[in-house]
């Protein structure tokens, strides 16, 4: 475990357990939420504030998917759900490759057997992955960036998995021009414009319904106000990340904001225009970054 400090910022780190986060506080207050899946069998356990989504966020229905026309099969990574989720950089460790008192640089590297690319079941296709970490007086920095160390072409996509302390009332506000509504295992079955009660343009009670769908046309703009806590938390994402996957529940200690490129099951809808799926050559790299800013409410 590292702890990263600066001004009224503390955050705690664990490179090995996936370049999680535990617990931030901003003045002594949650901003992240540590959370413990115990289906989430590669945390061990942990509490966890937020994790990093590579080289894909969300679902692969039932794990299986082509690239090339050569179909493979990953293993079921959350308990008994049918589908692979949130890729794999969660369930491996990092490398703290640089280190300050405020800022924290980690490494990954995913090199599996290409020679039986076929047989891989966490993911087939090799790659490095650069996380950082850096904390300011008014919030957090995070960088993402993913470099296709293999020989083929590699789908990619990326994102930041947070647990937004919210404990009481809470309001939640951000752009989108649509939803996905899910099925009952939280995969795609059609899209809708984020009117009526899809639509967060204004502050909405973030504790008024259950809500786990990814939202399309993301702005890159969300808020969340504590009023009782007098606190409110901004975030702000690069244009890559298109979507942003949502999950709220009435009298929910958190709302999940997660920032990522991608919608759900991207690899598996090649013909929808805008799913967020990057495809590498090899040696090629993509990144982004994300903060989440800090303010005291009246």
């Amino acid at each position: 475990m590292i702890e990263l400090t600066k001004g009224q910022n503390t955050v705690t780190v664990f490179p090995e357990l996936g370049g999680a986060l535990g617990a931030w506080c901003f003045d002594g207050q949650e901003v992240f939420l540590p959370v413990a899946n115990a289906d989430l069998k590669a945390q061990k356990g942990e509490a966890v504030g937020a994790y990093p989504l590579v080289p894909y966020s969300n679902r692969i229905a039932d794990g299986r998917f082509e690239v090339d026309g050569t179909a493979y099969q990953l293993d079921r990574n959350m308990g008994d759900h049918p589908h692979t989720i949130h890729g794999n950089s969660w369930e491996l460790p990092w490398v703290v490759a640089h280190k300050t008192e405020s800022h924290v640089v980690l490494t990954l590297e995913h090199r599996p057997n290409v020679e039986a690319r076929q047989d891989e079941r966490q993911w087939p296709f090799a790659y490095r992955a650069v996380l950082v970490y850096q904390l300011h007086n008014d919030g957090l920095a995070v960088e993402m960036v993913v470099e296709n160390l293999d020989d083929v072409e590699q789908p990619v996509g990326f994102g930041f998995h947070p647990f937004l302390a919210a404990q009481g009332p809470a309001t939640l506000r951000f752009e989108a021009d649509s939803v996905w509504i899910t099925d009952a295992q939280g995969l795609p079955i059609r899209h809708e414009k984020t009117d009526g009660e899809w639509s967060f343009a204004q502050p909405v009670d973030a504790h008024a319904r259950f809500i786990d769908n990814c939202f399309a046309g993301f702005k890159g703009a969300a808020e969340l106000v504590r009023p009782e806590v007098g606190l409110t938390v901004r975030v702000e994402a690069d244009p890559i990340f298109q979507h942003a996957v949502v999950f709220t529940a009435p009298d929910g200690p958190f709302v999940a904001l997660e920032p990522v490129t991608n919608m759900t099951d991207a690899i598996n809808r090649p013909d929808i225009a805008g799913r967020g799926l990057h495809v590498l050559k090899p040696g090629a790299r993509i990144g982004g970054a994300m903060r989440f800013r800090i303010a005291r409410s009246a």
